[in-house]
C-alpha cells in the first residue's frame, strides 16, 4: 500500500483510507464489523474516518481499534448532535471531541472536522475556537474542515486547519481545482471523500433519492467510457492520485470493495491521457458544477 505524508504532519497515511461511516449500519453484526476492519487493516490501510453522526461507527472502531492504536490514523468529525447544546457552539464542539475520546476508546484523536459547518458559523469563530482550544489541550492533534465550495474555501485560506475533507471524484472536481492547488501550498493535510461518485455507472436508469442522482447526471453529460481501467478502478486512481490529495476515503461495508480498492492502488495513477479525458470533459461544465456537500 502506497502511503503519504499528512500535509505538514509527521503521520504518514496510507493512500486508500477507510471510510467508517457503513459502521454504524446495524445491517452489520459487530463480528462483521471487526472483520471488515481486521481487512482493512490486512490490506495496508492506515487512516480510519468516521464521525458522530454516523451510527454505532465510532463504537465500534472504539471496540476494535486499541491494541491498533498505534499503527492507524484516526479522525472524526463533530460540532452537532449534542444534547442541550446549540449546534456548532463552543460547547458542541468541546464535549462532541469529549464524548468520542470515550467512544473510540482513546486519550487523542489524530484529526478531527468541523462537519459541514456553514460559512457563517465560521466566521463567527466560536467553533474554530473551542475546537482549536481541544488542540491546546492535547485532545486532538489536528483541527480539520469537512465541506465543500464557499465554506471549504474560506476554511482553506483561515490558516485555522491543518486537514481539510472534500469530494473529489471524476464527477466533482471544483475542489480539485479551485481549492487543493493553494491548500497544498500551506500543507494542508487532504482526504479525499466519495471517490466512486456513488458508482454511478451502476444504474440504467437515473437513480433517485440519493446525492449520486447528480452524479449520474454529470456522468452522462460527460459522455465519456473508460479507457485505461474499469470504471471502479478508473474513480479509485482518479482520486488517490489527484494533487493534493492525502488519503482518499472508500465507505463500504464489503471487504471485496476494498481489496478491489487497494488493488487499483496499486496500479498506480492514470495515464496522462486517461486523466485530461475527465478533467477535459469536467472543464466544460465547472461553472455549473459546485462541489457535492
Amino acid at each position: 500500500m502506497l502511503h503519504k505524508t499528512f500535509g505538514h504532519t509527521t503521520f504518514s497515511v496510507s493512500a486508500l483510507g477507510f471510510g467508517a461511516g457503513h459502521l454504524g449500519d446495524d445491517v452489520l453484526t459487530d463480528q462483521e464489523a471487526h472483520d471488515l476492519l481486521e481487512r482493512a487493516l490486512g490490506l495496508g490501510i492506515t487512516f480510519f474516518d468516521t464521525a458522530r453522526s454516523y451510527g454505532r461507527s465510532e463504537q465500534r472502531l472504539g471496540a476494535f481499534l486499541p491494541p491498533h492504536r498505534d499503527d492507524v490514523v484516526l479522525s472524526t468529525k463533530v460540532g452537532t448532535g449534542v444534547p442541550d447544546q446549540p449546534d456548532w457552539s463552543a460547547a458542541a464542539v468541546r464535549l462532541g471531541v469529549e464524548e468520542s475520546l470515550r467512544t473510540l476508546r482513546t486519550d487523542v484523536i489524530d484529526v478531527v472536522f468541523l462537519h459541514s459547518c456553514p460559512l457563517a458559523i465560521l466566521e463567527k469563530g466560536e467553533a474554530i475556537d473551542a475546537l482549536l482550544a481541544c488542540v491546546d489541550a492535547g485532545k486532538i492533534r489536528v483541527a480539520g474542515y469537512s465541506g465543500d465550495n464557499e465554506a471549504l474555501a474560506w476554511a482553506a485560506a483561515s490558516n485555522a486547519f491543518g486537514a481539510l475533507q472534500t469530494s473529489v471524484n471524476i464527477a466533482d472536481q471544483n475542489s480539485l481545482h479551485e481549492i487543493l492547488p493553494d491548500a497544498a501550498h500551506r500543507g494542508i493535510g487532504v482526504v479525499a471523500k466519495r471517490p466512486l461518485a456513488n458508482a454511478p455507472w451502476r444504474y440504467a436508469e437515473r437513480p433517485t433519492g440519493t446525492y449520486g442522482e447528480t452524479y449520474w447526471d454529470r456522468i452522462n453529460q460527460m459522455g465519456l467510457e473508460p479507457q485505461a481501467d474499469d470504471w471502479p478502478g478508473t474513480a479509485v486512481r482518479f482520486s488517490a492520485f489527484a494533487p493534493g490529495v492525502s488519503t482518499m476515503v472508500m465507505g463500504t461495508s464489503n471487504a471485496a470493495h476494498l481489496e478491489e480498492a487497494a488493488a487499483a492502488v496499486a496500479r498506480g495513477p492514470l495515464p496522462e491521457t486517461e486523466l485530461h479525458r475527465w478533467e477535459k470533459a469536467f472543464t466544460r461544465h465547472a461553472q455549473e458544477w459546485a462541489g457535492e456537500d
